[in-house]
C-alpha cells in the first residue's frame, strides 16, 4: 500500500473515531499499522520515534494499539484498499543498505564537503560506512542501531546539513534512519582502497546503460500477421501484455507525406502523391523509401539531425563581438555528403574525432578525400571560443571550449553528462571527476591551454605546392607592373612638381625644392613654414590626380593591370580542423574544484571507469607510431569497437526519435541516472546491435523502421489505447508531431514555389531588420550601426533551404527562433517543441509569411485560373498533400468570395493586383497558419 496514504487513511480513523462517527461492533480488532509520519513530533518526546519518522521496515519505531469498538466491516475496506498493494509493502520491508539506499543520498549532498577531493570538514569522511563509524572531530558520526547515538541523523532532521538551501528529503531522512536503525548495514564487504575505481559500487556498475548490449531473441507474439520487421515483435509483446494491438495502418496519404517528411524534410507534390495512391504494387511503398533515401535532400535532413548534437554554428559566440565563422560551413557539407553516401556511422565517428591522424603529415598536397577526413575533425570546433576576440579573459576562454568540447562529445556519441565532473564527482552517476580529466587529457595535446592556437592560428589552407609556385609566378608578373607603375609614377610626381615650382618666383624655387626634399622629420621650422605657404608643392601620389588627371588615368590602368594578373592566382582555400602540433605532449591535471590556477596531479588519458570491466578504456598516452599522441583515435575506436555499450544505444535511439518523436530512452542526451528508462530496453539493444552487425548503415535501419507496422500506424486516437497508455510508450498509434523549425520554413518555400535546391557553399547571411528581427539578408549598416538604406539582390539564395542559412549565435534567424530552433549553448542534445504566441504571430505578420503566400498565391493563379473552386483544390492539394472534402471546398470557396468582397470594398489607391488575388493571397497565408500543415498526421 502506499504508505502516504496508509497513514492519512489511519489519521482519517481516528478523526471519525473522536467525532463518533464510526457505529462500532462489541467484537476486538488488533491492528499494526505501520507507516511514515510527519518531520515533526505529534506523540512521542522520542525525536526518532513513530510519530516523527515510523517505517514499515522497522519494527523498533510501531505502533500497535487495540481498538475494542471496530467495525465489522472495516478489515473489508482496509483490504479494498491496499490489497493489490501488498506486494509493495513487503518489498519496502527490505532492511536498507549503504550501497543500494544511502550511499546516494549522501553521495548528492554530502561527499562535496566530507571526503572527495580530500574534503575532510570536521575530519569526517562519509564515503563508506566504517568511516561514518569511526567518525570525525567529533566523534562517530553514527551508531549502529542506535539512532539516539547518531549525529549525523540529528544533524540532518534539524536541516543544520547540509549547508545551504538544498536539503535532504523527508523520504532520504527516512531511509538513512531505517538504516540506523537496522544496524546500518552493507550490502558486502567494503573496499580497502578509496581510489576512484574502487568507489564505484556494484549496484551502479549494474545499471543498465553501463551492461554490455545484448542481442535478445525477437519474440513470439499472438498478432503475428502485424509483424512486418522484428520490430513489430517486440512492441507487439508489451502491447498484448495489456490487451492491446497496434492502431489500423495509416491511409495512403499520410503515409507517403510521413515519409517525405522524416527523410528529406519536404512535402511531397500532389503528384508524387498521387502516383504512389495509385501504385497498386504490393512494395509500392518500399520504392517510394529507396526513392527518398537516394535523394540529396536527404542528406540535407539527417545531417541537420547531427549538426543539433555537434553544435553547429557559423559564428564563435562566447564574446559580444560573436566573431563570424568563414569556412565552418565546410564541416556542415561533410555531414550532408556522408549522410547521402551512408558513411557507416562508426568511420564517421572516427573521421570526426581524429581525422586529422589519420592524413599523414605534414598535411599538405591533400587528395580530395583527406581533405575530406580533416574537415571531420570540424566537429571538435563547434564549441562556443572567443580566444581570437580582445578583451576576454583567455585561461578562462581557453579551458571553456575544452569543457564545451568534452560536453558535446560526450552528449552526442556516449549520452552522459560528463560535464557534470568538472568541478567535483557527479552527483548522480559512477563519473568520479578523476574520469572527467582523463578524459580531457585525450583532447590537450590539441587543445593545450598553455600553447593556445587561435581560431584563425587553427585553420589549414589547402594550397599544394603547385598552387604556391603558379601563385608566386603570378606574383612575378604583377610585381613588373607595380614596379613600373611605381616609376611612371614618381616621373609623373617629379614633372608636376617641377611645374608648380616653375610658378614661384625665382628666389624661392630651389630653397623651396631643398625643403621639398628634406624627410619630413628633419625639417627645420623655417622649412615647413615655407612648405605650409607654398602647398602646390607638396605633391604625391595621393595628390597626383589634383595637379594631372591623365597620369592619374593612366596610374589607375596600370593597377588595373596588376590586380588583373593577380586575379588568376588559384584561390587559397582553408577549412578549420582540430590538430595536434608533433612532439607537443602536455600534462593534464585535475583542478581543484574545476579552477585552472589549482591543478593537482597528473592524470592520463582513458575513458569512463564505469566501463573498464567490460571494455579496454586505457588510451597511450604517446602512440610511438604515429607523429601525433594517437589518443583520440584510440578514444574513438574505443566508442566504435563494438563492446562498449553506451554509443550505438544512443546512436540508434536518436534515429528511433526522429522517426517516432519520442526516444526509447526520452532523454536523449542522458543515459544516466537522473535520465529516463528505456520504455523498450530488449528492442533498444536488438536495434543498436543489428546496426552494429549491419555496419552502422544508417540507411538500412530507416528502412526498416519504416517497413514496421508500427511505424505505418495511423495516429488516430482510440479509447482503450488512451486509458491504458495515454503517453503512447507502447506505441499503440502513432505519435503527431510539429513540424521542425526549418522543415516548416522549408515546407512554406517549396508550396510557394519558391525553394531553391542548391547545395552546400558558403551560408547565406543574416542581417536585422528595422524593427529588430533577424531576417536573411546582408548587412548593410555603417561602421556605427546605422542603416544605409542599399539592399543587395541575393539573387535567389535567399529561397535555399534552411539548413544554408547562417547559423550566428548571437542573431537567430526569427522564423526559426520562434519555432524552436535551438541555439548551440554549446549543443542541442534534444529539440523540445513549445506552443507560443510568437508563433501565431509569426505566421500573422512577418514579412516572410506574408511574401510567401503571396508567391504560392501566385503560384495558384498561374495553374489553376480565375475559378475559384479549381483555386481553392489546387492550393489545398499544394499545402495538404489530399484533395479538400466537399464541406472543406465549400468552405474554402466561401472564403475566397467573403475576402473577395471585403478588398473590394476596402480597395486601396493605385493598388493594381485585384481583389480577387488579394483574396487568394489570404487563404493562402491561413492554410500556412493551421494545424494541418504545421503538423506531420
Amino acid at each position: 500500500m502506499d504508505q502516504t496514504i496508509g497513514a492519512a487513511f489511519f489519521y482519517a480513523l481516528l478523526r471519525l473515531d473522536s467525532e463518533n462517527q464510526i457505529p462500532f461492533s462489541t467484537e476486538e480488532l488488533s491492528l499494526d499499522l505501520r507507516f511514515p509520519l510527519a518531520r515533526r513530533p505529534v506523540v512521542s518526546e522520542n525525536k526518532h520515534s513513530l510519530m516523527r519518522l515510523a517505517h514499515p521496515a522497522d519494527p523498533a519505531t510501531h505502533l500497535q494499539f487495540q481498538t475494542p469498538t471496530m467495525p465489522r466491516y472495516l478489515p473489508i475496506i482496509l483490504l479494498a484498499i491496499c490489497g493489490a498493494n501488498l506486494t509493495t509493502f513487503a518489498m519496502a520491508a527490505e532492511p536498507p543498505t549503504f550501497e543500494k539506499d544511502v550511499r546516494p543520498i549522501l553521495k548528492t549532498h554530502c561527499f562535496a564537503c566530507h571526503g572527495e577531493a580530500g574534503e575532510m570538514e570536521g575530519g569526517l569522511d562519509l564515503r563508506l560506512r566504517r568511516l561514518m563509524v569511526t567518525g570525525g572531530d567529533s566523534g562517530p558520526a553514527i551508531t549502529p542501531g542506535d539512532l539516539e547515538d547518531s549525529v549525523l541523523l540529528d544533524k540532518v532532521i534539524e536541516q543544520e546539513m547540509p549547508p545551504g538551501d538544498t536539503k535532504l528529503s523527508d523520504k532520504e531522512i527516512d531511509i538513512l534512519r531505517r538504516w540506523i536503525s537496522a544496524g546500518a548495514k552493507t550490502a558486502r564487504p567494503e573496499p580497502e582502497s578509496l581510489d576512484p575505481a574502487s568507489m564505484i559500487t556494484e549496484e551502479e556498475r549494474n545499471f543498465w546503460a553501463f551492461q554490455p548490449i545484448r542481442d535478445p531473441q525477437v519474440p513470439v507474439v499472438q498478432h503475428a500477421d502485424d509483424v512486418q520487421t522484428p520490430i513489430d515483435a517486440f512492441l507487439l509483446r508489451r502491447l498484448e501484455e495489456k490487451n492491446l494491438a497496434f492502431a489500423p495502418a495509416a491511409d495512403k496519404q499520410t503515409l507517403v507525406r510521413r515519409a517525405y517528411f522524416d527523410l528529406i524534410g519536404l512535402p511531397p507534390t500532389p503528384q508524387q502523391v498521387q502516383n504512389f495512391v495509385n501504385d497498386a504494387a504490393p512494395d509500392a511503398y518500399e520504392k517510394v523509401l529507396d526513392e527518398l533515401l537516394a535523394s540529396t535532400h536527404y542528406g540535407e535532413r539527417w545531417g541537420r539531425h547531427w549538426l543539433d548534437v555537434a553544435g553547429y554554428a557559423d559564428s564563435e559566440g562566447f564574446a559580444e563581438v560573436d566573431q563570424v565563422r568563414d569556412h565552418a560551413y565546410k564541416y556542415r557539407d561533410y555531414i550532408i555528403r556522408a549522410f547521402n553516401a551512408d558513411k557507416p556511422f562508426d568511420r564517421l565517428i572516427v573521421e570526426q574525432l581524429a581525422g586529422d591522424e589519420l592524413v599523414p603529415m605534414p598535411h599538405r598536397n591533400l587528395t580530395p578525400e583527406q581533405i575530406d577526413i580533416l574537415t571531420a575533425t570540424g566537429y571538435l570546433r563547434m564549441a562556443p571560443d572567443g580566444t581570437g576576440s580582445g578583451g576576454v579573459d583567455q585561461p578562462v576562454a581557453r579551458n571553456q571550449v575544452i569543457a564545451d568540447t568534452i560536453k558535446i562529445v560526450s552528449t552526442s556519441l556516449m549520452g552522459m553528462s560528463v560535464g557534470c565532473a568538472e568541478c567535483h564527482d557527479h552527483r548522480y552517476d559512477p563519473i568520479p571527476q578523476t574520469d572527467y580529466y582523463r578524459m580531457r587529457s585525450i583532447f590537450e595535446p590539441a587543445y593545450d591551454w598553455k600553447k593556445w592556437r587561435s581560431p584563425r592560428g587553427r585553420l589549414l589552407s589547402l594550397y599544394t605546392d603547385d598552387d604556391r609556385k603558379q601563385a608566386a609566378d603570378i606574383e612575378a608578373k604583377a610585381k613588373v607592373i607595380d614596379a613600373q607603375r611605381t616609376k611612371k609614377q614618381n616621373e609623373f610626381i617629379q614633372a608636376t612638381l617641377e611645374s608648380e615650382l616653375a610658378k614661384l618666383p625665382e628666389e624661392l624655387r630651389e630653397t623651396v625644392r631643398a625643403a621639398r626634399e628634406t624627410p619630413a622629420a628633419k625639417r627645420t621650422p623655417e622649412q615647413k613654414k615655407l612648405l605650409k605657404e607654398h602647398p602646390s608643392v607638396n605633391v604625391s601620389a595621393g595628390s597626383l590626380y589634383l595637379y594631372d588627371r591623365k597620369a592619374a588615368d593612366e596610374l589607375k590602368k596600370m593597377s588595373a593591370e596588376a590586380a588583373k594578373i593577380r586575379a588568376t592566382k588559384p584561390k587559397e582555400e582553408f577549412v578549420r580542423i582540430l590538430s595536434e602540433r608533433p612532439g607537443q605532449v602536455p600534462s593534464t591535471h585535475l583542478f581543484y574544484r574545476g579552477e585552472y590556477a589549482q591543478p593537482k596531479q597528473a592524470l592520463a588519458p582513458a575513458g569512463l571507469t564505469v566501463i573498464s570491466w567490460m571494455t579496454p578504456t586505457k588510451i597511450p598516452v604517446n602512440d610511438a607510431t604515429r607523429p601525433t599522441t594517437g589518443r583520440r583515435l584510440a578514444f574513438a575506436e574505443q566508442l566504435t569497437d563494438g563492446n562498449h555499450p553506451l554509443t550505438a544505444r544512443v546512436l540508434i535511439n536518436r534515429v528511433w526519435a526522429h522517426h517516432f518523436g519520442r526516444g526509447i530512452v526520452g532523454s536523449l542526451g542522458d543515459f544516466g541516472v537522473l535520465g529516463d528508462r528505456p520504455t523498450h530496453p530488449d528492442l533498444l539493444d536488438w536495434l543498436a546491435s543489428d546496426f552494429m552487425q549491419g555496419g552502422w548503415k544508417l540507411k538500412r535501419m530507416h528502412k526498416m523502421i519504416m517497413l514496421s507496422t508500427a511505424y505505418r500506424q495511423s495516429s488516430k486516437r482510440r479509447s482503450e489505447i488512451e486509458m491504458a497508455d495515454p503517453d503512447n510508450l507502447l506505441y499503440g498509434r502513432m505519435s503527431i508531431r510539429r513540424l521542425e523549425a526549418e522543415v516548416l520554413r522549408d515546407s512554406m518555400l517549396a508550396v510557394s514555389g519558391k525553394l531553391n535546391t542548391e547545395q552546400f557553399g558558403p551560408p547565406v547571411p543574416v542581417r536585422e531588420d528595422e524593427v529588430g528581427q533577424i531576417v536573411v539578408g546582408v548587412d548593410t549598416t555603417d561602421s556605427a550601426g546605422r542603416p544605409t538604406g542599399k539592399a543587395v539582390d541575393l539573387k535567389g539564395k535567399e529561397f535555399r533551404r534552411s539548413v544554408y542559412i547562417q547559423v550566428r549565435r548571437s542573431q537567430p534567424l526569427a522564423v526559426l527562433d520562434a519555432f524552436d530552433a535551438p541555439i548551440m549553448e554549446p549543443n542541442c542534445e534534444a529539440r523540445t517543441p513549445s506552443t507560443v504566441a510568437p508563433q501565431a504571430l509569426m505566421l500573422m505578420n512577418s514579412n516572410f509569411t506574408i511574401s510567401l503566400a503571396e508567391h504560392f498565391a501566385k503560384r495558384i493563379e498561374t495553374a489553376a485560373g480565375a475559378e475559384p473552386t479549381k483555386r481553392a483544390a489546387l492550393a489545398w492539394r499544394l499545402a495538404f498533400g489530399v484533395e479538400p472534402s466537399e464541406l472543406e471546398q465549400q468552405a474554402a470557396v466561401d472564403f475566397l468570395r467573403d475576402q473577395a468582397e471585403h478588398f473590394k470594398s476596402h480597395k486601396i489607391k493605385d493598388d493594381k493586383t485585384s481583389p480577387e488575388d488579394h483574396a487568394l493571397a489570404v487563404f493562402c497565408q491561413a492554410l500556412f497558419s493551421t494545424n494541418r500543415f504545421l503538423y506531420v498526421d
